[in-house]
C-alpha cells in the first residue's frame, strides 16, 4: 500500500527532488511533489502505530502540510488512517491495529518534524529518516525488565489502593504473571485477542489461592492492582478527550474499545475467582493492614519509572516523568479535599497538562512524554472495572454509582487537559 504515494493516478512521477522545509509556509503547487505526499502519509502511519490520539496526528499533520505548501485533509481512527490531496488526486489509506504508546519513537519523529520545519532536513531526508525508523526492529525490554517493570506497576498500585504488605506482594506476583502472558501472545495475533481474558483468569485465580495461604488478605484489591496495566483507563481517558475536541468517530470507537477490553477481563476474573473459590473454598472478608506513610512516598517514586520503561521513553526523560508523576499525584490529592475525590482529579489534569506543555514548548520532546506516564496515576480504568464487577456480583446500583464515577472521572481528566491547553498554549502539535 505504501507504493501508492509514489506515483500520481497517471502513473506519472511527480517530482523527484523534493525542495527544502522552511518554517514559513510555501506557496501551493498545482501538484504536489511525490516525496512530500509519500513523507506525509509515512509520518500520519508512523505517528498512528505509536499511538498518537487523532486529534494530536491530525493537528500535527496539517500544520506540516501547510508548512509544505501542500494542501491535503486528515482523518484518523484507532483502526485506520486516510489522507487526501486535492490537487494530486491522490487519496491514502491504511488499515491498521491500534498502537502501543512508544514515546521513544514518538520523540524521535517529533525531531525529524522539528529539522524539517526549521529548514534543517529536506523532504526527502525526512522521508528516509521516517522510513529507517519504521523499518527498524522495534525495541523491546529484555524479558526481565518488562516483568519488573509489570511487577513494579502492579505493587505501586496496590499502594495507591491501600493495600498492605500481603496485597503488595502478591499484585507484585500478578503483575511478573501478566507481564509473562504479554511476552508470548505476542507470538501470534491469535494469542493477542485472548491474553487480557487469560491474564484475568489466571490473575483472580492466583489471588484467591494466595489469599489461604496468606490471609487475611484483601482479594479485591490484589486482584484489580495485578491488572492494572490491562485495565484501558488510558484508553478511556484518550477517547473523552477526543470526543471533547469534537473527533466523533475517533473517540467513540476508542471508548467502545475500551469497554470492550474492560468486558473481558471481568469476564476473566469472574471466572477465575468462582472455579478457584470451588477449588479452596469461600473467603471471609479482609481489610488490608495499613503501611506507613513513607510506603505511598516510595511508590509514587518508583510507579513513574515502571510506566517510562513500559511505554519505552528515552531515559533522559526519566526526571521529567517523575515530576509529571508527583506533580499530577499532588494535584490530584489537593483536588480530593476541595472538590471530592473524583473531581478533584480535574486539578491534577491540569497540573500535568501545563507541565507537559512547558516541556513540549521548551523543545524537549512531545509533550506526551511526561503525559502519558502522569496521568496513568490519575486514569479511571479501575473504577471502569469496579463498575462491571458488581454487576457481575448481582450488585447493580453499586455497579452504576462506579460507572458514574468512572465517567466523571475521565471527563474532569478532558476538560483538565483542555484547561492546560489555555493556561499554556502549545507551540507544537505533538
Amino acid at each position: 500500500m505504501s507504493r501508492t504515494i509514489q506515483e500520481n493516478p497517471a502513473g506519472r512521477r511527480t517530482g523527484d527532488n523534493a525542495p527544502d522545509a522552511r518554517p514559513a509556509p510555501r506557496p501551493r503547487r498545482a501538484r504536489p511533489a511525490a516525496d512530500e505526499i509519500r513523507l506525509l502519509g509515512r509520518l500520519g502511519r508512523a505517528l498512528h502505530r505509536y499511538g498518537t490520539p487523532a486529534h494530536r496526528l491530525e493537528e500535527a499533520l496539517v500544520e506540516i502540510s501547510r508548512r509544505l505548501g501542500v494542501p491535503a485533509q486528515f482523518f484518523s481512527t484507532p483502526t485506520a488512517f486516510f489522507a487526501s490531496f486535492d490537487r494530486a488526486g491522490t487519496t491514502l489509506l491504511t488499515r491498521t491495529e491500534p498502537g502501543d504508546v512508544d514515546l521513544g519513537r514518538l520523540a524521535e519523529l517529533d525531531s525529524i518534524l522539528d529539522d524539517l520545519t526549521a529548514g534543517r532536513t529536506k523532504v526527502a531526508e525526512a522521508v528516509r529518516r521516517v522510513d529507517a525508523l519504521e523499518e527498524e526492529r522495534a525495541r523491546r525490554l529484555d524479558f526481565a525488565a518488562e516483568a519488573l517493570a509489570y511487577a513494579v506497576a502492579s505493587a505501586s498500585a496496590a499502594r495507591f489502593f491501600g493495600g498492605g504488605w500481603r496485597e503488595l506482594a502478591v499484585a507484585a506476583a500478578s503483575g511478573g504473571l501478566v507481564a509473562t502472558i504479554t511476552r508470548l501472545a505476542r507470538r501470534s495475533p491469535g494469542r493477542r485477542r485472548i491474553a487480557e481474558p487469560v491474564s484475568a483468569f489466571l490473575v483472580s485465580a492466583l489471588v484467591v489461592a494466595a489469599a489461604h495461604v496468606m490471609a487475611p488478605l484483601s482479594v479485591p484489591v490484589a486482584t484489580l492492582a495485578g491488572l492494572i496495566v490491562l485495565l484501558p483507563g488510558l484508553t478511556l481517558t484518550i477517547a473523552m478527550t477526543e470526543l471533547s475536541t469534537r473527533h466523533l468517530v475517533s473517540g467513540t470507537a476508542r471508548l467502545t474499545g475500551a469497554v470492550a477490553t474492560t468486558l473481558t477481563l471481568v469476564f476473566g476474573v469472574a471466572l477465575g475467582t468462582r472455579l478457584a473459590t470451588l477449588a479452596f473454598g469461600e473467603l471471609p472478608l479482609a481489610t488490608p493492614w495499613p503501611l506507613p506513610a513513607w510506603t505511598l512516598l516510595a511508590a509514587l517514586a518508583v510507579a513513574p519509572l515502571a510506566f517510562l520503561l513500559l511505554f519505552r521513553a528515552r531515559p533522559a526523560d526519566a526526571p521529567w516523568i517523575l515530576a509529571a508523576g508527583v506533580v499530577g499525584f499532588a494535584g490530584a490529592r489537593a483536588g480530593a479535599h476541595l472538590l471530592g475525590p473524583e473531581l478533584g482529579t480535574l486539578a491534577g489534569a491540569v497540573l500535568v497538562g501545563v507541565f507537559g506543555n512547558v516541556y513540549a514548548n521548551g523543545r524537549h520532546g512531545p509533550a506526551s512524554v511526561p503525559i502519558v506516564p502522569g496521568v496513568m496515576l490519575l486514569v479511571p480504568g479501575s473504577l471502569g472495572f469496579e463498575s462491571l464487577t458488581s454487576f457481575v456480583a448481582n450488585d447493580p446500583l453499586g455497579g452504576v454509582e462506579a460507572a458514574f464515577r468512572a465517567a466523571l472521572v475521565a471527563a474532569a481528566l478532558a476538560t483538565g487537559f483542555l484547561v492546560a491547553n489555555v493556561l499554556v498554549p502549545p507551540r507544537r502539535a505533538l
